[in-house]
């Protein structure tokens, strides 16, 4: 349960912030005017996209690669959800859309995967028991030997 919903959470907090400040700036600019209860209009609207990429969980590293197919559909679905629910006209919504996705989709996975990938503790170095010298010989062959008074000093 803690895997899907933690990831939902961070989706939703991520998207609700991107959607909400490009829908109150892009609709000034655009319409001279921000549509009413935007607040709540994007609240909704970032979470289905919230349960999309939950569901997907998509990763920036395979985003344009592997998981072509599944960025195409997360697209469409970006695309309707700033064109119905956003209110954008439909040229507005798939530019601000999909510009959007791809800028806040990026954030979103990597927030997501450093919070659900477990962390990696590295042993502690240990000396080596022997004094043997780091430092050898470019031409293979030994380094000279040193007196214990010559070391000393």
């Amino acid at each position: 349960m803690y895997a899907i919903i933690l990831p939902f959470v961070i989706y939703w907090l991520v998207f609700f912030v991107a959607c909400y400040a490009v829908c109150d700036f892009a609709q000034d600019q655009f319409y001279d005017e921000v549509t009413p209860r935007v607040g709540l209009k994007v609240a909704a609207g970032s979470a289905i996209l919230a349960v999309l990429a939950t569901w997907l969980k998509p990763s920036f590293e395979t985003m344009f690669t592997n998981d072509i197919a599944w960025t195409l559909l997360q697209g469409i679905v970006w695309f309707l959800v700033f064109m119905f629910i956003f209110q954008f006209h439909p040229p507005h919504a798939l530019g601000l859309g999909l510009v959007t996705m791809v800028l806040v989709m990026g954030l979103a996975s990597l927030g997501v995967d450093n919070m659900m990938r477990p962390k990696l503790t590295l042993a502690p170095v240990k000396a080596q028991p022997d004094n043997q010298p780091i430092r050898k010989s470019l031409n293979g062959g030994s380094l000279p030997a040193t007196s214990k008074n010559e070391a000393g000093k």
